[in-house]
């Protein structure tokens, strides 16, 4: 808890404090008091910024001088690039060759020109340790990485600062460094607080993973959720196993039907991933009656139709 604390003072001039809205339309529909945590509007569109910034900003300067580098489907390499920018450091960034076209530009648009990889973890792996050995940078893991994942904690440090009296937080899970965060700093807050993950059926590794209490591979990679493809860490799994309540699964349906719910009903722009955790709470809305249930929306970087 203390590294959150650190991390939340370390990235204060660097990152925005987003909203907790709370949504009518959603509380009436869903019969509890719901309240959307916006990292949508964060900055490069999601909340992948406080843990790289943290990260980056947490080196000492000879090995901030040589560089970072990281793989990512996209929100934690613009992340990267943009925490490296405001240090002044190179930035080296592997991506899958499947990521969204938005968010190739976004590192692009920060000066940092992708190296791409098949979309499998292994292969988004066994690139990025080349260039590191090229280049001698530092790898700042996407999630399982305990700078990382302290930054991503500040969500939920905000997140209770934000909302009195919550009962249930709902966070989306791929590799587990915001969920392993965001369950360190509300479990040490509020030791009574239920946290949920909240996951696609079609990447259900972290489902499957705390059932069977080793950390199990992903069998496919196609749900629209591409930020949650990703397997768990060593780091975020110990933490995800022995504090969360529960995972989620939730299908590709629900997944649209809440980016739509979102748009039309909060006028929030959501990627497939930021909807998961309401996609959960719609389909698990009986564990949540009368309670008052905050949602992690990660991420806002969609392919907008170009006709």
């Amino acid at each position: 808890m203390d590294d959150v604390h650190q991390a939340a003072e370390r990235i204060a001039p660097y990152v925005y404090q987003t909203p907790s809205i709370p949504s009518e339309p959603c509380s009436r529909c869903l019969g509890c008091e719901v309240f959307i945590k916006a990292e949508n509007l964060q900055h490069i569109g999601a909340f992948k910024a406080r843990g790289a910034t943290n990260a980056v900003f947490q080196l000492d300067e000879q090995a901030a001088a040589r560089g970072v580098v990281t793989h990512s489907s996209g929100n934690h390499a613009a992340a990267l690039a943009r925490a490296a920018a405001l240090r002044g450091i190179p930035a080296h960034v592997v991506m899958p060759s499947n990521s969204a076209a938005v968010k190739i530009e976004a590192v692009r648009a920060l000066g940092v020109e992708p190296q791409f990889c098949e979309p499998n973890a292994e292969s988004r792996q066994r690139v990025a340790e080349q260039l590191q050995q090229q280049t001698g940078a530092t790898m700042i893991h996407p999630y399982d990485n305990p700078s990382v994942m302290a930054g991503q904690g500040t969500v939920a440090l905000e997140l209770l600062q934000q909302v009195e009296n919550l009962d249930v937080i709902i966070v989306p899970v791929g590799g587990g460094g915001l969920l392993a965060g965001v369950l360190t700093a509300a479990k040490s807050i509020q030791p009574n607080i239920a946290v949920y993950a909240a996951e696609p059926s079609w990447a259900d590794d972290a489902y499957r993973s705390l059932r069977s209490g080793r950390i199990e591979q992903p069998s496919r990679y196609d749900t629209i959720a591409d930020g949650l493809r990703s397997p768990l860490g060593e780091n975020t799994f110990p933490i995800i196993q022995h504090l969360v309540d529960d995972i989620l699964l939730v299908s590709e349906e629900a997944i649209e039907q809440a980016k739509e719910t979102l748009l039309k009903q909060v006028h929030i722009v959501a990627e497939p991933s930021g909807t998961v955790a309401l996609a959960a709470l719609a389909t698990s809305f009986p564990l949540c009656t009368g309670k008052r249930v905050a949602v992690v929306v990660s991420g806002g970087n969609i392919d907008w139709p170009t006709k």
